[in-house]
């Protein structure tokens, strides 16, 4: 087969402008460190990459999601620590002005460290996170979660909503509680009922913390009253149930005896008198609000009662009443500092998963895209050999011509 010199020429031309090409890319991949120029350099890696490096994106808003969540549960988390040493310092002065020894003025005195108590309450109640927003407000992030109104009373602003955030695919995580929950509730279990005396009562009856024999016994779900009538030896009570509206028949009454309702009893001490009432209730039926629940408190202690049994009884069962509720706030706060440690946890866990496998799709979208430089410099060495040796053996053959035999 014969070869013309222009097809020859054209040849060798056009395989030494590939050799050039392919050093240029080559040179292309040192200089800017990437092996994936363009997603005709390797359509199947190319389509690899798009794909890790969404997920590098998306690992990237997980990790500062998670960085968020974390900071507002340990917010959280540190402001219901004070909010724990604040109601354990209330619970410390209620059981002393409990103390029979106190006068009106050292009771007047309890009164005063209670509102103080209250307001540092109320600050905790209003606390913000890093940003500015309130951490028990729910939904309501840039609401002053708590209020005081004309009569002194502390009024909810929020909402019943909990704030969640997204930190991986298919997992949110609550980062705070709102303050209905907080403050304003108690716990679903492990809350106790509530006895209450009417302070209209004239005797001096007193009653104490109630006790559940039966947990599981369905009437404990139920409110109570106990009333009572006669005197002397015919002092007797009458149980109502005031959820059914049930009426018991009367019993006589004896002084520290347990009186049974449902599955739980309380015991009275002292002596009721006729016309006098006493209540037990579930504790989400008997006032879950603290701030409502001490101011009750504070207000029976700034009432006198020296010289008066009556009016000793009923500040008496006011302090019961309220630190019965105060510890089932306690109980509460606790439950729920508890579950910000564990979401806290869980964070910090996934935490730890997603930093590992941002390292790992960062790795394999590098060994996918970057330059392996030893090697691409050694094809860049053995491209521009063979280029220059093609360009040699050109030159070369280019003066193999008879005319200049002819011409000679």
């Amino acid at each position: 087969m014969r070869i013309s010199s222009a097809q020859y020429f054209s040849m060798n031309v056009e395989t030494m402008s590939n050799q050039q090409a392919q050093l240029s890319q080559i040179y292309q991949e040192i200089s800017s460190g990437s092996s994936l120029t363009s997603p005709a350099d390797n359509p199947l890696g190319a389509a690899q990459a798009v794909q890790l490096s969404s997920t590098a994106t998306a690992l990237s808003q997980y990790t500062t999601n998670q960085n968020a969540a974390l900071s507002s549960l340990q917010a959280e988390d540190s402001t219901l620590g004070g909010v724990l040493s604040t109601l354990n310092s209330i619970n410390t002065l209620g059981i002393r002005a409990s103390n029979g020894s106190l006068n009106d003025a050292d009771r007047t005195a309890i009164a005063t460290q209670l509102t103080s108590l209250r307001n540092q309450l109320l600050t905790y109640a209003n606390a913000t996170d890093s940003s500015g927003n309130s951490l028990f407000s729910g939904f309501q992030s840039a609401t002053q979660a708590f209020t005081t109104d004309a009569s002194g009373a502390v009024v909810y602003a929020g909402d019943d909503g909990t704030r969640t955030m997204q930190v991986t695919g298919n997992t949110q995580v609550a980062t705070g509680d709102n303050g209905m929950a907080v403050f304003m509730g108690v716990g679903s279990t492990n809350a106790e009922p509530i006895a209450a005396g009417n302070p209209a009562n004239t005797g001096t009856g007193v009653a104490g913390a109630v006790t559940v024999n039966d947990p599981t016994n369905a009437g404990n779900a139920d409110a109570y009253q106990i009333a009572f009538s006669g005197s002397g030896a015919t002092l007797a009570y009458t149980i109502t149930d005031t959820t059914t509206g049930a009426v018991g028949t009367p019993q006589t009454y004896t002084e520290g005896a347990d009186i049974a309702m449902g599955g739980q009893t309380v015991a009275i001490t002292g002596t009721p008198a006729a016309g006098d009432s006493f209540t037990v209730q579930p504790a989400n039926q008997a006032g879950t609000d603290v701030f409502a629940n001490l101011n009750a408190m504070i207000a029976a202690l700034q009432q006198p009662v020296t010289g008066s049994t009556a009016a000793t009884a009923n500040l008496q069962n006011a302090l019961n009443t309220g630190l019965s509720q105060l510890a089932n706030t306690i109980g509460n706060v606790t439950a729920v500092q508890a579950s910000v440690g564990g979401r806290e946890q869980e964070v910090q866990a996934l935490q730890a998963v997603t930093q590992t496998n941002t390292l790992q799709t960062q790795s394999s979208l590098s060994d996918l895209t970057s330059t392996d430089m030893v090697s691409t410099i050694s094809k860049y060495t053995l491209t521009q050999a063979a280029l220059q040796a093609s360009q040699q053996a050109f030159v070369q053959i280019q003066n193999m011509s008879l005319f200049q035999y002819i011409n000679n």
